[in-house]
Parts: C-alpha cells; structure tokens; sequence
C-alpha cells in the first residue's frame, strides 16, 4: 500500500494523465502527494548554470498541478522543484531520499528509433527506482 506518492510533471496531457492517476492512487491509499518539476541546469564549467526554466514557469507548473489535485478531490499536495542535469536521476534520488514507496509518471509516445534515440524518462525511473514505479499513458 502506498503511504508517499511522487509524482514527476513537466506540463504535458502526458505528465498530466501521469498526474491523475497519481491522485487517485494517493486517494485510495490515504497516501501523501508530492508533485515535482525537474528544471534541467545547463552550463557551468566554463560559464555560469542556467535552468531551463525561470522561476514564473517553474510556479505555474506547480500551480496547474496543485489546481488539478483540487478539481479532482485531493486539496493537500505537496510541491517541489528538483534541480538537475539529469532528469531521471534526480527523480529516483528524491524518491529515495526522502522514503517515497511509490512513483507515478506519464510517459509520451516515443517508439521504434526515437525511443532508441531519445530514450525515455519514465523507463529509465521504473528499471532503476528502489520502489515501485506507475507510468501512465
């Protein structure tokens, strides 16, 4: 049963099925929800590191999400901006970090060469987290 729920956004109808699935599952299970926004850190060696994205987008990310937890029944949700160059590994290290049981993500449409290519979030999350992992469509 799951007791901390994690869920990853970005603002996409991918991340945002991702989204209420999770509030379901946290429904069901009493568990506490936390959303997340990876902001991506570029530069830094020989420059200063910038996000990918400003402050105002990471808030209104955040926003939408704690909006939609409300439209669908669930008012106490947690919100957290992860910092990162990596987005996976900074999703599997929160969770672990801070005892989730439990992530759910969406994932997009990525098959044949481009799931080769570009990889996926969400499969790398379910092969390496330490607990259970829901990747919604």
């Amino acid at each position: 049963m799951s007791k901390k729920v994690l869920c990853p956004t970005d603002g996409s109808a991918h991340a945002t099925a991702g989204l209420k699935q999770a509030i379901q599952i946290a429904k069901a299970n009493a568990a506490a929800l936390t959303v997340c926004v990876v902001n991506v850190a570029h530069g830094g060696a020989r420059g200063p590191t910038i996000n990918h994205l400003n402050a105002e987008a990471v808030a209104d990310l955040l926003s939408s999400a704690e909006e939609t937890c409300k439209q669908e029944g669930l008012a106490d949700v947690g919100t957290v901006e992860l910092v990162s160059r990596e987005v996976a590994p900074a999703i599997i290290s929160y969770a672990d970090q801070n005892s989730y049981d439990h992530i759910v993500m969406g994932t997009g449409d990525k098959r044949g060469m481009k799931r080769l290519v570009l990889g996926s979030v969400a499969a790398e999350v379910a092969g390496q987290a330490h607990c259970s992992v829901t990747v919604a469509r």
